[in-house]
């Protein structure tokens, strides 16, 4: 068929759908709209974020146990290596809470950018079948690991009760799991579209993941280990903007008391900046790409 005829069968079809008022399927909403329609999937959202949580522990004898095993067990693993071996727990009180926190904090983003890049490649069936925002599916990573993080926390909060005893500065534990939220759904966003189509990004994430722990503070604290090396204070506030070392130090500031020797500057201003910066870019980069997936 010559060009020609193309453009005429084309420009037939398209009379033709608006002659009968119809649209294309795959078309990409206007960004209202598209919000409005993820709000009224919510449920499908928790639904299949509690499917893939009962579905990754199916096939276990301890089953869901194993939510509290894991977190338990990584957070013992990295004591002795940090801890016992490398002696990062000297000057630090409670190291062990220490620890575990910005391990739970970091674990909870980097779980959420490695499940959610491939959240739309792994499922391309479901997309080609059925109409829905896709940008459901990355949300219902980020409620798995939030799910988990749950837990975790939970966990967390017995040890520090014991060690440190309760405290009404817990209350700001909402506040900044509420703005890390924030931050992994936008960057979540991001990584589902770049996985999409990028596939090399699922190669490439784990040594970006493992940059990135070794350079938040979790395992020492930034301001005390830049002192002991006669760092400049502008390296501080630089390694401060870091995303994970907010989250991680605003967390140890609510559960903590000791950690405020150990603080970094302007750790809230920080967390709330990246967490509407990358809300809004995330989806945003997510939309903009909306009927492309599904395609090929």
């Amino acid at each position: 068929m010559s060009t020609a005829a193309e453009s005429a069968s084309t420009a037939d079809a398209a009379a033709l759908a608006e002659r009968y008022g119809l649209s294309r399927s795959a078309a990409r909403p206007p960004f209202r709209d598209y919000l409005r329609e993820l709000w009224g999937r919510r449920q499908f959202i928790y639904s299949y974020a509690r499917a893939r949580t009962y579905a990754l522990y199916a096939g276990a004898r301890l089953g869901s146990v194993w939510q509290i095993l894991t977190p338990l067990l990584n957070a013992g693993v990295y004591f002795l290596a940090f801890g016992v071996l490398l002696g990062a727990a000297k000057g630090i009180e409670n190291y062990p809470a220490f620890l575990i926190c910005g391990m739970f904090v970091f674990t909870f983003t980097q779980r959420s950018m490695t499940e959610g890049s491939r959240s739309i490649a792994t499922n391309m069936s479901l997309i080609r079948t059925l109409h829905f925002p896709r940008a459901t599916l990355p949300l219902a990573y980020v409620v798995n690991e939030l799910n988990q993080l749950f837990i975790s926390m939970a966990i967390l909060l017995v040890l520090v009760g014991f060690t440190d005893g309760p405290a009404w500065r817990w209350f700001l534990i909402v506040p900044a799991l509420l703005l890390q939220t924030m931050f992994n759904i936008g960057v979540t966003l991001i990584f589902a579209r770049l996985g999409t189509f990028l596939t090399d990004i699922s190669q490439l994430l784990p040594f970006i993941t493992r940059t990135w722990l070794y350079a938040s503070g979790i395992f020492f604290s930034i301001p005390d280990k830049l002192r002991d090396a006669d760092a400049p204070g502008w390296v501080i506030h630089a390694l401060a903007l870091n995303p994970i070392s907010a989250y991680i130090d605003i967390m140890r500031r609510a559960l903590l008391e000791s950690h405020a020797e150990h603080a970094l500057p302007n750790a809230w201003p920080i967390a709330i900046g990246w967490a509407i910066v990358a809300l809004a870019g995330g989806f945003i980069y997510f939309w903009r790409a909306e009927d492309r997936y599904g395609r090929g």
